[in-house]
């Protein structure tokens, strides 16, 4: 029983769902791109050829080699991996860095209270919430740095 309770809490949990959605959706999109490429793309490539551009075959001793089909694929591969790269790496890479940038900016404007662990400005000698006396910051820098050294 308890068995099936972790198998349970593994399957329902958020991250476990949202990777699966995640990969049937990108199987869908490839479906689609491929399509794409096999239906529309590759014919375009063959008209100013004048021959049947997914078909494209030689062989050697009884072997097959499809080309058309491995140019195909290879054209898909990039179709997504462009797709990819400029609609989810580039938007969530940009918002991560705007992230770091507004923490960066908080955690220099203000500290923590050594007491009740609240955040107060850098310059404050004497925390808001808790009337502690505190160090200024240039005192806390001074210490942590000559701790540093030792």
């Amino acid at each position: 029983m308890r068995l099936f309770k972790g198998f349970k809490d593994l399957v329902l949990r958020g991250n476990l769902v949202d990777l699966a959605v995640a990969v049937v959706i990108g199987a869908a999109f490839s479906t689609v791109i491929q399509a794409f490429v096999k239906d529309l793309i590759t014919p375009l490539i063959g008209i100013f050829g004048g021959f049947s551009f997914p078909s494209w075959s030689f062989t050697v001793n009884k072997s097959i080699f499809q080309v058309g089909d491995f140019i195909n694929a290879f054209i898909s591969f990039m179709i997504v991996a462009f797709v990819v790269f400029f609609f989810v790496v580039r938007p969530v890479a940009f918002l991560l860095d705007e992230i770091k940038k507004h923490e960066k900016k908080q955690a220099t404007t203000t500290r923590e209270c050594p007491y009740c662990f609240n955040a107060v400005p850098v310059k404050a000698t004497r925390c808001g919430f808790c009337t502690s006396e505190i160090m200024a910051a240039a005192a806390v820098a001074t210490v942590v740095t000559e701790a540093e050294k030792k």
